[in-house]
């Protein structure tokens, strides 16, 4: 069988981790990149020896491109990957997979309609750390649970010398929320069952950042602390407390806690920089016995980078790949990205009412 032909959408992350991800790919090709600038079309091709296309109408109506890659900033992703639909491309989506859950629900129509398949980069879905501990979950080893606790304090954006960009506008979908927590929400959805409300406070820690020789006004949060509840998939409700940090020095990382009857368990990781290195995870039973659990043989990559991002987005290329070529639905896709967007709405309805916030209608 022929690869199946795919853009990508975005030099940035697009280019740093998908691009690789897509040339170790058994069934996805290369075919080329889109840049809105026509004056970075001559360096993006001499750089990547791929076609840059700078028109997306172009682009989406060539027939040889089976599938989209869109790795833009959050505001264009919406129009691009509804433009792309309508010429009847399947997509991977980075996340947030637009700036409104009503969009959102477009895109789904959309797909619906014409069988396309559409991806949503949850990369955590293929962590063999993340695989292991959801198996144990689903086996019931913890019994009944407590409590659930995630704490994600990163140092990314700590240094108020950063350049401002996108990401400090909370219109264009920067900030914590749409960085950490969209993977956050979706976690904790995978492994647990539905959120259905939120209380929450959210903050801006660093008001301005230097653009130009100017200091710009920052608009997007940077700390984000909720109290969520959780409907699991037996109909009891569980607790759940999270912390969001960007702007921590020294942050601690990835903390998931989980509490139960029979047992507990941990899963961190204190490395910064990608989604596989540093990751333990820990498992004590009633006995209180701390057991440091390996992921199975069938959880983990056969292919890792230094760059430690590169192999769980290989995952999801392959997820979306089977999709194309099975027509099945692909999981993670557009239901996990809208209840995603749905918390992450939710959150900040919370945190501007003081007042806490139901999460679980409209969701499906």
């Amino acid at each position: 069988m022929n690869k199946l032909n795919i853009a990508i959408a975005g030099t940035g992350f697009g280019a740093s981790v998908h691009l690789p991800a897509l040339r170790y790919s058994e069934n996805l090709n290369a075919y080329s990149f889109f840049h809105h600038k026509e004056s970075k079309k001559e360096e993006i091709e001499n750089k990547y020896g791929l076609k840059c296309y700078c028109d997306w109408g172009e682009l989406i109506s060539n027939n040889n491109i089976d599938g989209i890659i869109i790795a833009t900033p959050p505001e264009s992703r919406f129009e691009l990957a509804k433009e792309a639909l309508k010429n009847k491309k399947h997509l991977l989506l980075e996340k947030p997979v637009a700036i409104t859950s009503e969009e959102i629900e477009i895109l789904q129509r959309i797909a619906l309609r014409d069988n396309l398949s559409v991806c949503v980069d949850f990369e955590y879905r293929v962590v063999p750390h993340f695989l292991q501990a959801k198996e144990i979950i689903d086996q019931n080893k913890l019994g009944n649970i407590f409590l659930i606790k995630l704490d994600w304090i990163m140092s990314s954006r700590s240094n108020p010398e950063r350049e401002w960009n996108w990401y400090s506008l909370s219109e264009k979908g920067g900030g914590v929320i749409g960085a950490l927590g969209t993977h956050a929400f979706d976690i904790l959805h995978w492994f647990f069952g539905d959120p259905i409300n939120v209380s929450a406070q959210i903050s801006t820690s660093i008001t301005k950042r230097p653009k130009s020789n100017q200091m710009l006004d920052v608009t997007s949060e940077d700390i984000c602390l909720a109290n969520m509840e959780i409907e699991n998939y037996l109909g009891a409700s569980l607790p759940c407390q999270l912390s969001l940090s960007s702007v921590s020095r020294n942050g601690s990382g990835f903390n998931l806690e989980i509490y139960g009857s029979d047992g507990s368990l941990f899963l961190k990781s204190d490395n910064q920089k990608d989604y596989v290195h540093g990751f333990g995870l820990h498992y004590s039973d009633k006995e209180n016995k701390l057991n440091n659990i390996i992921p199975k043989d069938e959880f983990i990559f056969k292919k890792t980078w230094a760059d430690g991002r590169i192999a769980p987005v290989k995952g999801i290329h392959s997820l979306w790949a089977e999709s194309i070529i099975s027509g099945r639905p692909v999981v993670p896709g557009l239901s996990e990205g809208l209840i995603s967007q749905k918390v992450s709405e939710g959150i900040k309805q919370s945190a501007s009412s003081g007042f806490k916030t139901k999460i679980r209608q409209g969701i499906y």
